[in-house]
């Protein structure tokens, strides 16, 4: 099997030949440039260089197969002898002269004249046929300058660094050379330890084939192909991604967790929520179609939170709905414009539909954000949250007052009838809510102050974290960070909920994170309940 595998450099390129083991037959490494694509196919055709003066640099071909050369062969003796002649010439190139052949075969060219003379020397050595045996020096300064010019593309650490900033393409290749430079540098230790381990039992260099060594290479090769080219580059959601996972957590996939449909017939309600972070640029993204995600899930109602929508737009948007959801409702900021919002969008007409907390004078009811609509076996409360802001400004407000102010309205609510939560709560709860919570003790949404509220206002009053009770151990986000390309590494927190009331919670058929819908910095979520 003599499969190549070609990486193209600027002026270089690598072949790393796939090497299997098959009956007596071995498959070598190669290292040239393009040029020696025909010396690769021809064992004593010999390539030469035109320098700056016209000197001409010739050097013999390389073995690609062991059985392809025979030693001791007239062809052997000859080329053995142009070599000779040829590291004189070398030797009274000028730096000029050495750096420029240097750059033609894709070497690195820095360094004294001595260096750039025994860099040359090396490389011309590196392609005597059949050299099976070299010293440990050589060898290890001719991996270390195969490794470099395999490397010569990839970006500096800083500059992977740097690469975060543009989002998601930069971070998927972030990640595919890293992979591909560790598993090179893992090859070659290994390489390494079985030649010293060699050594220690005969006390002989017996330094590992370049046939072994190129089996190594091929198989962790292609290894690095495999991780690059799964599914999981496509469905980054069911990757599990946590700084501190516990040994039974796994990623959330809906594919395979959600439960089968309930029986045709059989009574229940379909809700959405989502945090669309602005519904005019959300309905200009060319990938959505609201018609689409409507059919696909057929859903009875659908939430929306931070619509940055100001009044006057209200009935523009209403225009555009989708046929057949014929009842809508806005609540838009008054006391900032084009800021926060939020609607309920539903195909079922409710009983009633009120806005804010009903509190007289309260200021929670001037950014819009509550939606409460009441239906025949429940209330439907959207909500979008407080976020407690840089430096944590409105901490304060949003654990004393909001939280307080949203838990004592529920309360009043479930008095009548049970009561499902829904919307961005902008809160990761617990540990497994969020991929880096020790780096996140004092970010916004998961502070300790805001944790220990959401549980004493919401959770310890008697609602239920759906998504969270019928998956205990499951990684699953619905928000990803702009800034970092979090999405393709599914590096994110869990902040939209359905809550239900305790009477109901054993009503709930499935709540659900629908990660591959884009559009937003969050995705929305599902709650189907029977009735």
């Amino acid at each position: 099997m003599n499969n190549v595998l070609q990486f193209g450099l600027q002026s270089s390129a690598i072949y790393v030949a796939k090497s299997l083991r098959v009956g007596s037959s071995f498959v070598g490494v190669g290292v040239g440039t393009r040029s020696f694509n025909k010396r690769l196919m021809s064992n004593a055709t010999a390539f030469s260089i035109n320098n700056s003066k016209r000197k001409e640099l010739k050097i013999p071909g390389a073995a690609i197969n062991q059985n392809c050369h025979q030693m001791g062969s007239d062809t052997d003796r000859d080329e053995m002898g142009t070599l000779q002649d040829d590291r004189k010439e070398i030797e009274a190139m000028t730096v000029q002269e050495l750096r420029s052949t240097l750059r033609k075969l894709g070497v690195p060219v820095k360094g004294r004249k001595q260096e750039l003379i025994s860099t040359l020397r090396l490389h011309t050595d590196s392609n005597l046929p059949d050299q099976k045996e070299t010293s440990s020096s050589t060898r290890l300064d001719s991996v270390t300058i195969k490794r470099k010019i395999s490397n010569r593309e990839e970006p500096t650490e800083d500059e992977c660094t740097n690469s975060e900033a543009y989002g998601i393409e930069h971070g998927e290749k972030r990640v595919k050379q890293s992979t591909e430079k560790n598993l090179k540098a893992k090859v070659s230790a290994k390489a390494i330890s079985k030649e010293q381990k060699s050594l220690t039992r005969t006390g002989k260099q017996q330094i590992q084939s370049k046939e072994e060594t190129s089996s190594t290479i091929s198989s962790e090769l292609l290894k690095t192909e495999e991780i690059i080219s799964s599914p999981s580059q496509s469905e980054p959601w069911t990757v599990l991604a946590h700084k501190k996972p516990q040994k039974d957590w796994k990623a959330y996939n809906p594919k395979t967790m959600r439960p089968p449909p309930l029986p045709e017939g059989t009574k229940c309600v379909k809700v959405m929520t989502w945090n669309v972070n602005g519904l005019r640029g959300l309905l200009k993204f060319e990938s959505f179609s609201a018609l689409q995600l409507a059919q696909r899930e057929n859903f009875d109602i659908l939430c929306l939170q931070e619509t940055k929508l100001q009044v006057k737009d209200v009935e523009e948007i209403k225009k555009t709905l989708i046929d057949g959801y014929d009842h809508s409702f806005w609540s838009c900021s008054v006391s900032k414009l084009g800021y926060s919002g939020t609607a309920i969008i539903s195909r079922i007409k409710p009983l009633s539909v009120r806005y804010g907390t009903g509190l007289s004078g309260s200021d929670h009811d001037t950014e819009g954000r509550i939606v409460t609509a009441e239906f025949d076996s429940f209330y439907l409360i959207n909500t979008y949250v407080p976020n407690s802001g840089d430096g944590l400004k409105r901490l304060s407000y949003r654990i004393e007052e909001w939280d307080r102010t949203l838990s004592n309205h529920i309360k009043e609510l479930e008095k009548s009838k049970p009561v499902v939560l829904t919307g961005d709560l902008n809160c990761a709860h617990e540990e497994i809510d969020i991929f880096n919570p020790a780096g996140n003790k004092r970010s916004a949404g998961f502070t300790e102050e805001e944790r220990q509220s959401f549980g004493a206002n919401f959770l310890d009053k008697g609602f239920v974290d759906t998504f969270r009770k019928q998956h205990p151990g499951v990684v699953g986000y619905t928000y990803w960070g702009y800034r970092h390309g979090g999405r393709k590494t599914n590096k994110g927190w869990r902040l939209d909920y359905f809550l239900v009331s305790q009477s109901i919670a054993a009503n709930v058929h499935d709540s659900y994170i629908l990660p591959d819908i884009n559009g937003s910095d969050h995705c929305p979520i599902g709650l189907i309940l029977k009735l």
